[in-house]
């Protein structure tokens, strides 16, 4: 409001709601690496981690079994002990707002398809888990979770895939996995996101511009275009030297 009263400029990175696709043309063993890096880095808090995992559906049960393969044997503890992946959450709220979410999509009909591991004292760690199972209609689908938990979606087709990730209010970063270059193009240029990671889990580096649309916010950090945010343009016309 300080801004608009004095006409200035600003940028806002506001919160995410990340699409990780996974089409059955994608190199699974590539794909789960990317959905390790991209949902569990920090815990899952991240504003730009995978909130919403959707499979296709000739590779959901393989990816499932993959990727809980993988999160079985992440460790918590505290960020400083050797070995350590997840850490504690950065408060109650979080882990309540985890519960919630994990609570709603049981009752709902998902599963929990990782094994329960032993957590260490203290009441902010949380498990990091796969869900298998989830809809639309939970709320993990519509609001951001922030924390160790990879819901996974099933779709069909390219086209159920691209309304699904497109269908939130959120536009800051997104995942896709694929083989084919043809669909990397049509599906890069249909979401609506101000960052698109193709085969890859991170989408943050300096070189490269960082930044949502829709509700995730205006403007973008880094790179030139985050310098041109401190800019303004100005003319200067010339005449009668000579």
């Amino acid at each position: 409001r300080g801004a608009a009263d004095s006409v200035k400029r600003l940028s806002l990175e506001l919160g995410g709601n990340a699409p990780f696709i996974v089409f059955d043309d994608a190199d699974l063993d590539l794909a789960v690496e990317g959905a390790l890096a991209s949902k569990f880095r920090n815990g899952g808090q991240t504003c730009v981690c995978a909130n919403r995992i959707l499979v296709q559906a000739g590779v959901y049960d393989a990816f499932s079994a993959k990727l809980s393969a993988r999160v079985n044997a992440l460790t918590v503890g505290p960020g400083t002990q050797p070995g350590v992946a997840i850490g504690p959450m950065i408060n109650m709220a979080a882990v309540e707002k985890i519960n919630r979410h994990v609570g709603d999509a049981l009752a709902k009909g998902a599963t929990i398809v990782t094994d329960k591991p032993v957590l260490p004292e203290g009441p902010q760690y949380v498990a990091p888990l796969v869900l298998a199972g989830a809809t639309n209609e939970m709320e993990l689908a519509s609001e951001e979770t922030f924390g160790p938990v990879a819901p996974l979606f099933r779709f069909e087709t390219e086209e159920e895939a691209v309304a699904l990730a497109n269908g939130t209010p959120y536009g800051l970063a997104s995942y896709f996995y694929t083989e084919n270059l043809k669909r990397a193009w049509r599906v890069g240029e249909a979401l609506e996101f101000g960052m698109v990671g193709l085969n890859t889990g991170s989408v943050s580096m300096e070189i490269a511009p960082f930044g949502g649309v829709k509700q995730s916010g205006l403007g973008r950090e880094g790179a030139q275009a985050g310098i041109e945010e401190y800019l303004e343009l100005k003319s200067f016309h010339m005449g009668g030297l000579g």
